[in-house]
């Protein structure tokens, strides 16, 4: 049934939404790179889960130094991608079968090929000259202060057309925009006027707690010893060069335009150690952000209980309270079945995964061939082409493996991906797992999946109801999802041993993954309601 909930200006409220990777969807002209019109062509797919939005990672113009999130052009498309007028057609197709549109912002860098930056870089007195973060070298000609980037190395980079360094939290590639800057404000708040005149329903903002920094240039402190150290930014407390308290201000005004049009989502993507404070901060009352996600599932090494509780503690549903938004996987990070699996069989962590996912409070973000139970897949390090992995390699699996293509057709060259090469190869493990072979395995990952969204969408429970966890033994995590008198309860067991359990009297099963009766194995989940008559 479709719940009231999606029936309004808040359709956004407990929605589910489905992330396209377009490099790596599907491709139409044969380059080996996926494209729009592969997206459009492959939309029935998307909408056959039951999703309420596709959210698109970056399809504009770029050098692809970070593949696409190194943006040279807001409002125009790259060339590898296809045009402005496929993006019609895709979204047109999209609001054709009643799907929502979302496109990411990057608006805490540009590309150093953007217009505006090679206007800044020719002079300090030109229209632009302040609208990157520039700044003089020390007396002994070093950066301005220590922040390092998030790639590798220092987050500053000489530029001798000013005689000053510029800033980078990522790629040399990737300059700092200032955001203290109301003409830069401006400037992007445009391009937002442009793709909401296009139909877009909604926007991702990326990293935007890098968005601004501190204009006094502070050296971060050094963290306390402890915790994995890859690269030089993780010995510092980043302090001053990201999370600055101008960002909600922004935020707001951006709020404003989108509530102007009406029916639009926004949604903030929090990276770092502040992650929680900063969620909280960026979708609090009713003018900032409508919601936001962290890394909290995305890098976590392993899925235990008191992952969950912590996430259910912070977000309570106070008064004032924004709404939380929960990815498993995405395309920064190694895919959630592998990290997690801890040796355990891949397809019975997929089912298991698919059912908690559907039953946590706030909205859900699935990632391409995350229905399908992909696996990270396996690239040499000579097809890498991430930087960061490149940059670490062996130390961090990088995101290559997450971004592998969509395998469609298990018997197709390549996957019925493309007709030449990907971009980056197609793990051979991923080609039973191919979209067409699931389509008619009535045990498949892929109609559960889909299975799973609509009993989701059946329960006012889980689409926007409280989540109150109970204590539970060993490796289980129990929890109870209600919303007035709508009750159900969620068992899954976390661990690598049998669990013995007794449903509670006057309950029954409704849903399981992994055995519906009898005790509790490894990886199993079920949600039970009350019985017709019990007490609620």
């Amino acid at each position: 049934m479709t719940d009231p909930l999606v029936e309004t200006p808040d359709w956004w409220r407990a929605a589910v939404v489905y992330q396209v990777y377009p490099r790596s969807f599907a491709d139409t002209n044969g380059d080996g790179v996926g494209d729009l019109p592969g997206i459009t062509a492959r939309l029935d797919h998307i909408d056959r889960l039951g999703v309420d939005a596709v959210w698109l990672s970056p399809f504009y113009a770029s050098p692809m130094k970070d593949f696409g999130y190194d943006i040279s052009d807001y409002c125009s498309v790259d060339p590898v991608f296809g045009t402005l007028a496929d993006f019609d057609a895709l979204i047109a197709r999209a609001h054709d079968l009643g799907l929502k549109l979302l496109i990411d912002l990057v608006f805490a860098h540009t590309s150093d090929q953007h217009a505006w930056f090679a206007e800044s870089r020719q002079s300090r007195d030109n229209e632009k000259a302040d609208w990157f973060v520039w700044a003089d070298a020390k007396p002994d000609g070093s950066p301005p202060s220590n922040w390092q980037s998030v790639f590798g190395g220092p987050a500053w980079t000489w530029d001798a057309r000013r005689g000053q360094y510029y800033m980078h939290n990522f790629l040399p590639e990737q300059p700092q925009l200032n955001l203290h800057s109301p003409a830069v404000q401006d400037a992007l708040l445009d391009v937002v006027r442009f793709w909401l005149d296009r139909g877009v329903d909604g926007f991702r903002l990326d990293a935007i707690n890098f968005a601004m920094h501190d204009p006094a240039l502070t050296d971060n402190p050094p963290l306390p010893p402890g915790g994995p150290r890859t690269r030089p930014f993780d010995f510092q407390d980043k302090l001053h060069n990201q999370s600055q308290p101008g960002i909600v201000d922004f935020l707001k005004r951006l709020r404003a335009l989108t509530d102007s049009v009406g029916g639009r989502f926004t949604v903030a993507e929090v990276p770092g150690d502040r992650a929680d404070d900063e969620m909280q901060a960026y979708t609090e009352g009713d003018d900032a952000l409508n919601s936001a996600y962290g890394f909290t599932y995305l890098y976590a090494p392993a899925l235990t209980p008191d992952l969950v509780k912590r996430t259910a503690a912070v977000w309570t549903g106070r008064p004032g309270q924004g709404w939380p938004s929960w990815p498993f996987s995405n395309h920064d990070a190694p895919r959630a079945v592998s990290r997690w699996a801890e040796g355990r069989d891949l397809s019975a962590m997929a089912r298991m995964m698919a059912l908690l996912l559907v039953c946590l409070r706030g909205n859900l973000f699935l990632y391409q061939g995350e229905e399908l139970g992909l696996p990270q897949a396996d690239v040499p390090f000579e097809r890498l082409v991430d930087p960061e992995a490149i940059a670490n390699w062996p130390k961090t699996l990088g995101r290559d493996g997450a971004r592998t293509p969509m395998p469609w057709s298990a018997d197709a060259p390549h996957a019925g991906f493309s007709t030449a090469e990907p971009w980056l190869p197609i793990d051979p493990r991923h080609l039973p797992l191919a979209v067409d072979r699931q389509e008619t395995d009535a045990g498949s990952q892929l109609l559960l999946t889909r299975s799973l969204i609509a009993f989701r969408k059946s329960h006012l429970a889980l689409m926007g109801g409280d989540m109150h966890i109970l204590d539970a033994p060993d490796n289980l995590l129990i929890f109870e999802r209600s919303h007035g008198d709508a009750r159900l309860l969620c068992v899954f067991n976390l661990g690598h041993r049998t669990v013995a359990w007794t449903p509670p009297a006057g309950w029954r099963v409704i849903e399981a993954v992994n055995g519906d009766e009898g005790p509790l194995e490894p990886l199993s989940g079920r949600v039970l309601s009350p019985l017709s008559g019990a007490p609620a």
